[in-house]
């Protein structure tokens, strides 16, 4: 405004000149005055003008000219202040597509497109679903005039920790002692579960299918010395490797059962892996001392190749010679490890929060979710809040490895716990809180933790993904940057009648090379053995191995349902099908297969797999004749190579297919167009014959010392790759 007035104060000023000048013309018409007005007198009066007349209409129109001005300002300000008001806010977040910006501003996507020209950005590889980086959203909110809100996506990363963590470590004079946790590790079918019958006077092998164990149970033993044991007995299975290193992790010693008569294997190694790595020590039983063939002293050496020296032979491990059969010199094995958990004074505090581990976990009917734990701290009785996982638990019942009601586990005790609201995972740490909310709370944050870090992945998987598009449509307009727009239409139209849609049957084809698996267990670390088998499933080539879902119960309308939807097989491990489940299964076609033992459900699964694969084309030899002679006829105008030949072995059968092998090549195969003895036309012809052909193929020459093979194709059913390791 201020200019605007300068500028006419200007003005002003030169019309106030101009009227100087004027009144100067003035002066000199007043001297021509005197003269004229006797003649002129009304034209004399009109030239006399008054120059106040002059400075009032001037100061009336500039004092108006600046009330106009400032009116329109003021006017110019209040708009602008009510346009920064009604500003429109965009609620945007981290990782948004190009779509979702559109949708949340209520535009069309076009105009996302439009406020991103002239910018860095390639739009050619711009899709609706690609996603935007946080400085292009800002810069679009910007050109359409809208206002930035982050969403609450983004405000999350700031949300405060309510995970729940370990207490810090308890003053050493309020520790007590305990008992120690021992596990029994071996190889299969060494004898673990036999020794731990004969110290615990039961019959677990014998209810085992298959007899060998398959979970991990955890167990205490009362000793006739009145020491008490709590024992984990792992499986020795290849495929239960993380049970062993589960029952590793929270054990004291390892008892490392070897079979005399068989030696180190293979899960034995793993086993001291295993202890090793959690820094435990070992007491070496050397079991199956009774039979004929058992050669201790053997054990001893091969494990002198892993670390594992025996007392004999200079080392710190104890060796016992038992046999778990017989129960001999058992109490010498308990013996040597109570000496040994004397030695490492194991103490706990058994005041304040619990804290535990989870070493194996189900679901009962009566009970829901049913988990075997192993206290490591405090006290856990009947009430207590607990948190493990992703779940958390109100304690309804504690029971026994007897199914005995106890009312409070202290630590090295394992104890069964019903209560969870979900079931948690083998391995999980057991923690107690103070309250219900929490134990929410804590479940909330975990849950959330895990969702942020599958979006990190989520948006990783979605970057790579845009660009690989952004170089597929780069290297596409490279393709047809120098080619004619007809020539170009003539060349998409052709790339689109390539990628026809499959036909029935070719779809058909391809979902045979694609098996969907649902597997359902009767324990979590069961399933959870089952899937790590999955994992080394390299054969992806042959047939591709699709894992739909995974869970622990009995198998459920649900899981039906989800086989149908892929055409899946359903495997259960150890558990049950009603019969109104088995009906609608036959009713929708989709196949149960049920076992009680790990290797005859993984035999099966290569079964199925091998089931879908093509079949292989084998040739059986039928006969063999060499060639002893070569000559040619004539027929009509044409002269046909015809060989001479002597049956060797077998015989030749002129349907069958033929091959023409020269120096140990083969050079033609094919079919004869004639076979002939003599001069008459014959279909066989036995060893020991001769005969004359010609191949249906003339131009093939035939060279005396050449072998003719008759043979025909078999299709015999493929099987998988795929080698699970054991």
């Amino acid at each position: 405004m201020n200019q605007k007035i300068l500028k006419l104060e200007n003005l002003l000023r030169f019309h106030t000149v101009f009227r100087q000048l004027h009144s100067l013309g003035q002066r000199r018409l007043a001297q021509w005055n005197h003269v004229f007005s006797s003649a002129y007198p009304v034209w004399t009066a009109q030239l006399c003008i008054r120059p106040w007349q002059t400075d009032q209409l001037i100061g009336v129109a500039l004092s108006q000219y600046r009330l106009l001005v400032t009116k329109k300002e003021e006017r110019s300000q209040k708009s602008q202040l009510f346009s920064t008001k009604s500003k429109k806010e965009v609620e945007v977040w981290i990782g948004m597509t190009v779509e979702e910006l559109a949708r949340a501003m209520e535009k069309d996507i076009d105009c996302v497109y439009e406020a991103l020209m002239n910018t860095a950005i390639d739009l050619d590889s711009l899709e609706a679903y690609s996603s935007l980086d946080e400085v292009w959203i800002k810069e679009v909110v910007k050109k359409m005039g809208m206002k930035l809100k982050w969403s609450k996506l983004k405000q999350d990363k700031v949300r405060e920790n309510k995970d729940a963590v370990r207490r810090p470590q308890a003053d050493p004079a309020l520790l007590t002692p305990r008992s120690p946790v021992v596990t029994i590790m071996g190889h299969v079918d060494h004898g673990k579960t036999t020794l731990l019958d004969k110290l615990r006077k039961t019959q677990v092998a014998a209810m085992e299918a298959g007899g060998i164990t398959q979970h991990i149970g955890a167990f205490l033993v009362s000793l006739p010395s009145g020491e008490k044991i709590t024992f984990l007995d792992t499986p020795g299975h290849a495929a239960f490797s993380a049970m062993r290193a589960r029952g590793a992790q929270v054990t004291d010693i390892v008892i490392l059962v070897v079979a005399a008569d068989d030696g180190v294997m293979k899960q034995t190694v793993e086993s001291i892996q295993h202890a090793k790595d959690a820094q435990v020590p070992i007491v070496l039983a050397i079991n199956k001392c009774d039979k004929a063939e058992a050669d201790p002293e053997k054990v001893k050496k091969e494990l002198l190749a892993y670390d594992v020296v025996c007392e004999d032979y200079g080392g710190d491990v104890q060796a016992v010679h038992i046999s778990a059969l017989t129960g001999d010199n058992l109490m010498a094995l308990a013996e040597a490890t109570v000496a040994l958990a004397e030695m490492l004074e194991l103490k706990a505090d058994s005041t304040g929060a619990v804290e535990g581990t989870v070493i194996e976990s189900f679901t009962d009917k009566g009970r829901g979710p049913v988990t075997t734990a192993i206290i490591q701290r405090g006290t856990l009785r009947k009430g207590s809040i607990l948190v493990a996982g992703k779940s958390w638990a109100k304690v309804r019942l504690m029971f026994d490895e007897n199914g005995k009601t106890i009312h409070e586990a202290c630590p090295s005790m394992p104890v069964g716990i019903v209560g969870w609201r979900d079931l948690p995972s083998a391995g999980d740490e057991i923690l107690e809180v103070e309250s219900e909310p929490r134990a929410r709370a804590v479940v909330d944050w975990r849950k959330y933790e895990l969702q942020q870090e599958k979006n990190k992945e989520d948006l990783k998987i979605i970057e790579e993904k845009r660009k690989e598009h952004q170089e597929a449509h780069q290297k596409a307009r490279e393709k047809y940057g120098n080619v004619h727009w007809k020539e170009r239409s003539f060349l998409k139209y052709q790339e689109r009648k390539e990628q026809k849609p499959l036909k029935a049957k070719e779809k058909e084809e391809r979902d045979s090379h694609v098996l969907p698996i649902i597997i359902k267990g009767d324990v979590d670390g069961s399933v959870e053995a089952i899937v790590n088998i999955m994992d080394t499933y390299d054969a992806s080539h042959e047939c591709e191995l699709e894992l739909v879902h995974f869970g622990v119960g009995d198998v459920s309308e649900n899981d039906i349902n989800l086989a149908e939807t892929f055409r899946g097989v359903i495997y259960g491990f150890n558990v049950n099908v009603g019969n109104v489940i088995q009906k609608s299964a036959a009713k929708k076609g989709v196949k149960i297969k049920l076992h009680k033992i790990i290797y005859h459900l993984i035999e099966d699964l290569q079964e199925e797999l091998s089931s879908r694969l093509p079949c292989t084309v084998e040739e059986h030899p039928i006969g063999e004749a060499s060639i002893l002679a070569t000559f040619s006829v004539t027929e009509g105008k044409k002269k046909v190579p015809v060989a001479g030949c002597r049956v060797q072995k077998g015989q030749l059968e002129k349907q069958k297919k033929f091959k023409l092998i020269r120096n140990g090549d083969v050079i033609w195969k094919g079919s004869l167009s004639s076979l002939k003895h003599h001069k008459d036309d014959v279909s066989v012809i036995k060893t020991g014959m001769d005969c004359g052909l010609s191949l249906s193929e003339e131009k093939i020459e035939f060279k005396v010392g050449d072998e003719i093979i008759c043979y025909e194709e078999k299709q015999v059913p493929a099987k998988t790759s795929w080698d699970p390791g054991f």
